[in-house]
């Protein structure tokens, strides 16, 4: 399974890879809506923030642990968030997509789904993905009702998983999808996307 950097064109978005020079960019992003203040996803904020956090993607990128994108609306060439492959397990043939936050403006429009859509169809298609997981915090119920209409299944909770900025113990719900499962949720997805609301 080989993971490496690429960019993946999809009809109203583009994921290209995470790079130093998207840091003012990714940070105005955060600052639409400033999404810092959400107490169940960490996102930058603060210029310096901002950079640390595309250097930590970058060095798990050189690890072999992260393949980070930024979320670029194709019809301003804006960068409207960050999405990643993470815990990259080439030998069991899985990953996980995961650390995506958007801006307030693009929020209930079509770029989630498009990027979980661009993202799903790489690894199962391209990949050769058995299974992609989806973790989230188990207060953080927009996303866990994101993840399910993927067509994602829970599997359960994972119990202090994480320490949240300012020291809450995290508990994570945990969602995946197989690769039998992944003609169905194909073709719910591009249905969906064929009656999403495009970007304006």
């Amino acid at each position: 399974m080989e993971v490496s950097p690429l960019t993946i064109d999809g009809t109203h978005i583009r994921l290209e890879p995470l790079a130093k020079s998207h840091s003012d960019a990714l940070y105005a992003a955060a600052a639409d809506g400033e999404l810092w203040n959400s107490k169940v996803t960490s996102v930058p904020g603060s210029l310096q923030a901002t950079a640390e956090y595309i250097d930590d993607a970058l060095s798990g990128q050189a690890q072999g642990r992260f393949l980070p994108f930024a979320i670029i609306r194709k019809t301003s060439g804006t960068v409207v968030g960050t999405t990643r492959y993470r815990a990259i397990e080439r030998a069991h043939r899985r990953l996980e997509i995961g650390s995506t936050w958007l801006a307030t403006s693009a929020q209930r429009t079509v770029v989630n789904t498009e990027a979980k859509f661009l993202l799903l169809k790489h690894a199962f298609e391209v990949l050769g993905c058995l299974r992609v997981e989806f973790l989230t915090d188990v207060l953080n119920e927009g996303s866990r009702k994101a993840i399910l209409r993927l067509g994602a299944k829970q599997e359960g909770i994972l119990r202090y998983h994480m320490v949240m900025p300012g020291g809450r113990q995290r508990d994570s719900v945990c969602y995946s999808i197989v690769s039998p499962e992944w003609p169905e949720v194909k073709a719910g997805l591009e249905a969906k996307l064929r009656q999403s609301r495009e970007i304006t």
